[in-house]
């Protein structure tokens, strides 16, 4: 921008905010404007700009209250009473029939044709005064947060290229009031990689002007195929860089008129604004609350969001509040915990739960598998630390609306049957979740089982997660913890994990707690270095998240699973029912799931820090050669200290007592047919 734009730029804003003059800008060339877009855009900053509609009075209720449904694309700052053509609490002296550089007419819900005022229209089927039948709405605009990116050093790439913002129509429904009805439309701007926490809280800090993004990455995800074609605005083009980062969008008004086809409607043309005198600072939501009669606090610093890269293929970034990333990584160490002195916190990744537990959130259909058998001489050969894990972690993403499949072995599907039954039985699961097996080899096999008709493009699962289950060493064999090849016990489930990585949108989580389990690849230069046996027992395959356990079971008991919730409950940009607005709201089906799962420790309700309070007897169970144990599960130990971890290695089912309240996963597990096969001593 040359010296003279800046210096008109600023000149209207001085004028603007000591005279309450009120200004259009149309084509000012080098401030800002293209002369070849058919657009004329305001680019005035330190000021909210609004979107607006005008409908017949009968339609207003049915409108407010689709706004008030879908607040992130439609946030009303005003609606006026019938007939009323100025917003006093918005602008001084404004005129809504004059305000607005070009306006939009629909009949029917057709557009009709664009006009430079109001004043003009006369339609012959109309009153002579038509106004006094009509009411406006004003709503927050994303141009309001432009001025506020560039003082924070974000480039707004549609103002430097000379363009509007570019517009599009999603796949996502807006949740419908009444008459209205219709599919999200948001904004693109590209943002630099490296500035998106910086262009996440800028916007945040503004939600009359749409709030943080809806979604940032791959536009595909929204049912956007192709950024070079606009449905509104213009084209902005991506420098290297950059990454495409989606805001909610008041012309999702106008989408509405198209699908509800009201008899007469009146909008602003996309990208010519009505220019309010409300600051676009943050204290300004405060003062807005009195304009909409809505109650807005003003954006709490510990709700400010955090982005985070959760996939690669497809690109998707997601966003989690301080306070939400802050509890998560509580609970990280905490389950990190490594009480048997085995070193496993060498293999600690920071934000590995976090990342795993915000695509949980993203995902729509998970594949859990678990089983290590490790008491290879006895039958069953299972151990009993994951299982549990795998059906709280089924348990919690049920009651997200998730769906849910769990993955066996052919050897231990009546087991894993009847697991499920039992849990169904003792109310820890509401209903019955099938269970599956994989017994094919190669690729093909696997592209087949996780995709519909071997397509990559129709995935089955979006999430693929492992508990405590055997993985493959890099000579193609499974070990236990000391170097027993059990390779006979396991089906290739390996292969899938593997496959998932070259199928778009599947997420593969790995929870271990030595190095040896599915999904450990991905630290297994440590476990071979740091690991007992790490150089044989190792496992070769990776998942995209790789969580480290004291003991696998509380990667999926309360500790882990109190994760998933803080991440789905403060997932923003939101999932994809509440993209649009308030959406259902997934709260209280959270809650009563976590409710279902065992208490981990009396204080708080997670992993027990303190470990000493074991006693002297806490870690006797050792396996040679090991470096450590597990704790008693003992029914004493399990009523005194609430330790609902499950059945860990070592100790056979029968220990595990239903006498506890918070032993409910283990009792389930104890009454299973098969419980009687593990050895005193662990043999993992």
């Amino acid at each position: 921008m040359t010296w003279r734009a800046n210096l008109v730029q600023k000149s209207l804003t001085i004028l603007q905010k000591h005279f309450h003059l009120k200004l259009k800008v149309r084509h000012l060339g080098d401030c800002g404007t293209s002369t070849q877009s058919p657009h004329s855009v305001v680019f005035l900053s330190g000021f909210q700009q609004a979107n607006l509609l005008i409908l017949p009075s009968r339609l207003a209720n049915d409108f407010e209250d689709f706004c008030h449904r879908n607040p992130a694309p439609l946030p009303l700052l005003y609606r006026s009473k019938p007939g009323e053509t100025s917003c006093p609490p918005l602008a001084g002296g404004a005129d809504v029939r004059t305000d607005v550089s070009q306006y939009c007419v629909y009949e029917e819900g057709r557009l009709v044709k664009t006009i430079s005022s109001l004043q003009s229209y006369s339609p012959l089927s109309s009153s002579p005064d038509l106004m006094s039948e009509m009411v406006s709405f004003y709503l927050g605009c994303s141009f309001g947060f432009e001025g506020k990116l560039r003082e924070a050093g974000v480039p707004v790439r549609n103002v430097e290229q000379g363009r509007n913002v570019s517009m599009y129509r999603t796949s996502i429904s807006c949740i419908p009031a009444g008459a209205f009805h219709c599919h999200l439309v948001v904004t693109m701007r590209p943002v630099p990689a490296a500035l998106l926490d910086t262009a996440v809280e800028v916007t945040h800090l503004n939600p009359l002007a749409h709030g943080a993004p809806v979604h940032i990455g791959d536009a595909a995800l929204l049912g956007i195929q192709d950024l070079s074609k606009p449905d509104y605005g213009d084209q902005v083009d991506l420098q290297p860089g950059d990454v495409p980062v989606f805001w909610a969008c008041g012309v999702t008004s106008i989408e509405a008129v198209l699908c509800s086809k009201p008899p007469l409607a009146f909008s602003h043309s996309p990208g010519h604004m009505f220019l309010t005198d409300i600051p676009d600072s943050p204290d300004s939501t405060i003062a807005a609350s009195d304009i909409t009669n809505t109650p807005r606090l003003k954006p709490s610093p510990e709700l400010m969001p955090l982005c985070f890269p959760i996939s690669q293929n497809p690109l998707l970034y997601s966003l989690a509040s301080k306070a939400a990333v802050e509890r998560i990584r509580q609970l990280e160490m905490i389950i990190g915990e490594d009480p048997g002195q085995r070193g496993i916190r060498a293999l600690f990744v920071q934000d590995e739960l976090l990342r795993s537990c915000l695509a949980l959130s993203h995902s729509s259909s998970v594949a859990i598998t678990t089983g290590f058998p490790t008491h290879y001489m006895h039958s069953p050969p299972d151990e009993t630390d994951g299982p549990p894990g795998a059906i709280a972690i089924a348990t919690m993403l049920l009651s997200l609306g998730k769906d849910v499949t769990l993955l066996t072995d052919r050897r231990a599907v009546e087991m894993t049957g009847a697991m499920v039954d039992e849990a169904v039985r003792t109310g820890v699961l509401k209903a019955a979740i099938p269970v599956v097996t994989f017994e094919g080899s190669g690729p093909e096999a696997a592209q087949n089982f996780l995709c519909h008709h071997g397509d990559t493009s129709k995935p089955r699962f979006d999430h693929l997660v492992a508990i405590e289950r055997s993985g493959r060493a890099e000579d193609g064999n499974y070990y236990n913890m000391r170097g027993i090849n059990i390779k006979h016990l396991v089906d290739p489930i390996d292969d899938l994990f593997i496959a998932a990585r070259t199928i778009s949108g599947v997420s593969t989580t790995g929870i271990g707690d030595g190095g040896n389990e599915l999904g450990m690849g991905k630290v297994k230069q440590q476990v071979k270095s740091l690991m007992p046996m790490g150089e044989v027992v190792a496992c070769d395959v990776p998942a995209d998240f790789a969580i480290t356990a004291g003991v696998s079971n509380w990667g999926g008991l309360r500790g882990g699973l109190r994760a998933v919730l803080a991440a789905h409950l403060s997932v923003s940009p939101p999932l994809p029912e509440e993209r649009s607005g308030t959406g259902s709201c997934p709260h209280q089906r959270a809650v009563a799931g976590l409710e279902l799962l065992p208490a981990i420790c009396g204080e708080g309700g997670d992993l027990p820090v303190h470990f000493g309070a074991f006693g002297n007897t806490e870690w006797e169970n050792r396996e040679p050669g090991h470096g450590g144990g597990r704790p008693d599960l003992s029914p004493h130990s399990l009523q005194n200290h609430q330790q609902a971890a499950g059945g860990h290695a070592g100790l056979r089912t029968d220990q595990l007592s239903s006498s506890s309240g918070s032993a409910q996963i283990c009792s389930f597990y104890k009454h299973l047919p098969y419980s009687s096969g593990a050895v005193d001593q662990p043999t993992r």
